[in-house]
């Protein structure tokens, strides 16, 4: 399972900065995660402001 990111985005580029593996880049309006590169290790989750990075089956309210 890999973390994605939510349209909860506000396109802050932390999670960015803060992906181990360059698995997080800026997608059309908000970032996205590579779920080939993405380890599962909760980096983006850690710093994201707004909880909009997730694992990947949580599902959305």
């Amino acid at each position: 399972m890999s973390y994605r990111i939510s349209d909860e985005c506000i396109a802050c580029g932390v999670c960015e900065v803060e992906c181990p593996e360059g698995a997080i880049s800026q997608g059309e309006n908000i970032y996205v995660i590579d779920t080939r590169l993405c380890t599962e290790c909760a980096a983006c989750a850690e710093v994201c402001p707004v909880e909009a990075c997730i694992p990947e089956n949580k599902a959305t309210a």
